[in-house]
């Protein structure tokens, strides 16, 4: 499980939303523009199912499941690359029975397989994102170091 420390900065009954500071793994990720709040800002906000009963204030602790990252990374970084093979493959062979150069044939049903990879990963994020196992979720309230607790006394 990924875990990552944040701050409760609003509630309701079933709801909180947790700011976070995006960690260093996130400064490699090739994705870290499109998380969170416009993507420039280190700090994000993440809206959770408040099932700790967490306050405003409070340090939590979030987590994602790693299982649903490895199926969302597989979706997201290796159909494209599936679907260009796939295409280029397609392109190469069908392109003796159009009387096409291999390579140009290779190359047009390549792009359109890698095209038409963006449209099954559309529809994989719009199946993924009603499902609960692909969204974080509060695992606990954060420890207190020793600096927070003297300054709370």
């Amino acid at each position: 499980m990924i875990t990552e420390e944040g701050v409760i900065t609003g509630t309701t009954q079933e709801l909180a939303w947790v700011k976070t500071v995006r960690s260093k793994s996130c400064d490699s990720c090739d994705s870290k523009d499109s998380c969170g709040e416009g993507g420039k800002s280190r700090e994000m906000v993440v809206q959770v199912e408040n099932t700790i009963n967490a306050k405003a204030g409070d340090r939590v602790v979030i987590g994602f499941g790693t299982a649903p990252m490895l199926k969302l990374s597989f979706v997201l970084y290796i159909f494209p690359v599936i679907f260009l093979i796939a295409g280029a493959v397609i392109g190469q062979t069908l392109a003796p029975t159009m009387n096409m150069d291999e390579s140009a044939a290779s190359i047009l049903a390549g792009l359109a397989g890698f095209a038409l990879s963006f449209v099954v990963v559309r529809l994989f994020n719009n199946r993924f994102a009603n499902k609960k196992e692909f969204k974080p979720f509060l695992v606990r309230f954060a420890r207190k170091t020793g600096a927070q607790a003297c300054s709370k006394a």
